[in-house]
């Protein structure tokens, strides 16, 4: 009997050492292609990711696809041409017309905006150059962060005009030059000077001047009342279901978010910034020049400067680009050095692109990486539903103990906005300070458990935690005005 014994462990040891062997050659075997797919079919299959990707190594195409649908109303599959609304990567497009116009003699970067805009009042107008528009340092109030934006002003059509008269009038931020504070509200200045120093519209010079040349024949200035052909739908998740996204007028956005593109496209895009088809080297040398520091690293003429380590000897440079519109979210990010891009476009609203980004990235460069799990506040959401809070809150340290969740900072966030905007602000308070537990560095964490606070009317709590949150992150100005309300 003790033989036999050996002798089953011997064959189950060996067949195990071939099937380990054989699961290691497989996966050892793997195309980075394959490996691509695999880990975004998980994001997908996890409700995760919904759009498109495309990621080339050296310059070339080595992989694109789409996941989920397009129309989830006509179970329309996302593809590699689907057309996606951008939202800030359009401000990349915005500074190279900029550029090309200043190559042109046209206009200058260094002089006072009323220079080109005469009617802008002059008290702020004559200290903001287009050099601090380019750079989100002229202390211009950022549009989207005003009360009721969304819910209201978002939904109406303004011309660029009738716009700017909108936050024209209203004192900076801080000395224009002195400060980083991301604002729309810049970037839609420059499309207006671009209107005014050209005298074509915005959507003229960018289709002229930069999507003909480059051959971008699927990109452009969305129109949400024109027929466009493989245009993807705009959807939220709320809860665990998915919802169409709040209507936005497209004239809004403008220069500072308002062009669709395919994956496609972008990477057509990405090679021509590697000639000087559209701009002189030495305006190449401004549209990609370090010129302040932001939250993360630098920030050029409409895009972002990290730097990779690969290892403790090499680092490369990251050059890229996030957007978010509504029922969008988009990524652009490209390494130079190595002629590598990744791009992702997704029509589901908020989702950790990054998280993605870096993956994918790991992959090119031979790096580990982890295939994504279940959300954690996707199970959250479900126990409160169904079990109420404080059975939730029990199974949710149960779950974080185990392996078979994520916890992600995003999720919870928007699992806690939807609880408050259902009317369910004990649970959405409850939401927000598990995440603050969980993120204790993050300003943001604090800004949103201080607005459910504000929601039950806790404002002793409310001005506890916008305190905490600006302190985090001094760049919160919404968060210094309710402070500075809450105090009076």
């Amino acid at each position: 009997m003790k033989n036999q014994i050996n002798s089953a462990v011997v064959k189950t040891a060996f067949f195990a050492s071939v099937f380990f062997l054989a699961t290691f050659i497989s996966s050892f075997a793997q195309t980075k292609a394959e490996k691509i797919d695999q880990l975004m079919s998980k994001y997908a299959e996890y409700e995760q990711f919904n759009g498109s990707v495309l990621v080339a190594e050296q310059g070339k195409v080595i992989f694109k696809k789409g996941y989920g649908k397009a129309n989830m109303e006509w179970d329309i599959p996302n593809q590699s041409n689907t057309k996606f609304r951008l939202g800030s990567i359009t401000k990349q497009f915005t500074s190279m017309l900029i550029l090309q116009l200043f190559e042109q003699g046209k206009l200058k970067l260094d002089v006072p905006i009323t220079a080109y805009l005469p009617d802008y009042p002059k008290k702020s107008g004559d200290k903001i150059t287009i050099h601090h528009l380019l750079t989100h340092t002229a202390g211009v109030p950022n549009y989207t962060s005003f009360p009721n934006f969304f819910k209201e002003t978002s939904k109406d059509y303004y011309t660029p005009e009738q716009f700017v008269k909108l936050f024209s009038d209203l004192p900076l931020e801080f000395e224009p030059g002195t400060k980083f504070a991301y604002s729309n509200s810049g970037y839609f200045l420059l499309g207006y000077i671009i209107e005014k120093v050209s005298s074509k519209t915005y959507e003229e010079c960018l289709q002229t001047q930069i999507l003909t040349p480059v051959k971008m024949t699927n990109s452009g200035f969305d129109h949400t009342e024109l027929i466009t052909k493989n245009r993807a739908a705009a959807y939220e998740k709320r809860g665990d279901v998915f919802v169409n996204a709040a209507y936005i007028d497209m004239n809004l956005p403008y220069a500072a978010g308002s062009m669709y593109s395919t994956v496609e496209d972008l990477y057509l895009w990405d090679q021509a910034l590697y000639d000087n088809k559209l701009i002189s080297e030495k305006s190449k040398e401004l549209y990609f020049g370090k010129h302040v520091v932001d939250d993360d690293g630098f920030y050029g003429y409409g895009w972002g400067f990290y730097e990779l380590p690969l290892d403790e000897f090499k680092k490369v440079e990251i050059i890229q680009h996030s957007g978010g519109i509504n029922g969008f979210n988009t990524l652009i990010s490209r390494i130079p050095a190595d002629k590598n891009l990744t791009v992702f476009l997704n029509n589901t609203g908020s989702t950790n692109l990054n998280e993605m980004n870096t993956d994918v990235r790991a992959i090119l460069y031979d790096k580990p990486y982890t295939l994504p799990k279940m959300s954690l506040a996707k199970i959250l959401y479900k126990d409160i539903n169904s079990k109420g809070i404080d059975k939730a809150l029990l199974n949710y340290n149960e779950n974080k103990k185990t392996n078979l969740y994520a916890l992600k900072e995003n999720e919870m966030n928007s699992l806690g906005y939807e609880l408050l905007q259902t009317g369910k602000v004990k649970e959405a308070i409850e939401v927000f300070k598990l995440n603050v537990a969980a993120y204790p560095k993050s300003g943001n964490c604090y800004d949103s458990l201080g607005e459910a606070y504000l929601a039950s009317d806790d404002k002793k709590l409310a001005l506890l935690n916008y305190k905490k949150s600006v302190e985090l992150d001094p760049s919160n100005e919404n968060g210094k005005r309710i402070i500075k309300e809450l105090s009076e």
